[in-house]
């Protein structure tokens, strides 16, 4: 298949995406033509033997594979009513891994889904990624205001350690930092929000914005004060999970943060020349 085919077909395929309530798609009479196939009947056995695929992914057909109505004009008034599917980009994928690889045209849309696929994939991975890395930072600086704040009132690192340990404790239901770092196996020497969900990172850093305002607001000084309050807003936010039930320490850890986002920039380098050397075949 040269070069200028590809380029052809890609944008065929791509003027042929369609959009409802954020949602990109496809109409399955569209892709029918796309790929090559002449008679509907045909086609609809491709797209079974699809949904039989995504049924066996673990993904509900249904949320791929939509029937609807649509009309279509016969003359140059006259309209008639013909059934047609709406597709998700997966369902199109499905579709081109099930369709007849003779065709050039599958050939294509089997290399083409995939990748686009993939790209989906990536993209969702990056926006999770980013999410926990705002939460991430915004509790690395609270943290750090409280270090200050608690510094100038007479308390030493070993002291703010003391105070976050009891904060963890209380909002984890008894576990300090050191037993929640055992409990979700995560290595001693390495933050334990690096390694947190979003929610339970958020709660932390919420908690410690309350005591950060309090400690000011309030003029609380020494160690005993501080911890007593740190602990009192950890506890409200442990109580706003379970209210919603979400119970901290029986939260997964997620994969190292840092760790995540090397994974994620290469995967997202080895696609970028994967397209490439695709565009160049």
């Amino acid at each position: 298949m040269n070069k200028e085919i590809i380029l052809k077909l890609r944008k065929t395929f791509e003027d042929c995406a369609r959009e409802a309530e954020g949602v990109e798609f496809w109409f399955a009479r569209d892709l029918q033509i796309l790929l090559g196939y002449d008679e509907w009947r045909n086609f609809l056995n491709v797209i079974e033997k699809a949904k039989i695929a995504c049924k066996n992914s673990y993904h509900d057909i249904k949320d791929h594979f939509v029937n609807v109505n649509k009309k279509v004009k016969i003359g140059s008034e006259a309209e008639r009513e013909i059934e047609d599917i709406m597709l998700t980009r997966y369902a199109c994928y499905l579709i081109a891994q099930n369709g007849d690889p003779r065709k050039e045209e599958i050939a294509f849309a089997q290399s083409y889904f995939a990748v686009q696929t993939r790209k989906q994939e990536l993209i969702e991975q990056r926006i999770a990624l980013q999410e926990r890395f705002q939460a991430r930072n915004k509790l690395i600086t609270s943290e750090t205001e409280l270090s200050k704040l608690i510094y100038e009132r007479g308390v030493d690192d070993a002291g703010f350690a003391r105070i976050r340990s009891k904060g963890d404790e209380a909002l984890f239901g008894g576990n300090n930092t050191k037993q929640m770092k055992i409990k979700l196996k995560i290595p001693q020497n390495r933050p334990m929000a690096d390694f947190l969900p979003t929610v339970t990172i958020a709660a932390k850093n919420f908690a410690t914005e309350i005591t950060n305002f309090n400690v000011k607001q309030n003029n609380l000084d020494g160690e005993v004060k501080i911890t007593d309050e740190h602990v009192k807003n950890n506890k409200e936010m442990r109580r706003v999970l379970a209210k919603n039930k979400i119970i901290p320490e029986n939260l997964p850890a997620e994969e190292d943060i840092k760790k995540l986002e090397r994974r994620i920039k290469k995967d997202e380098k080895n696609l970028a020349e994967t397209t490439k050397r695709k565009q160049l075949k």
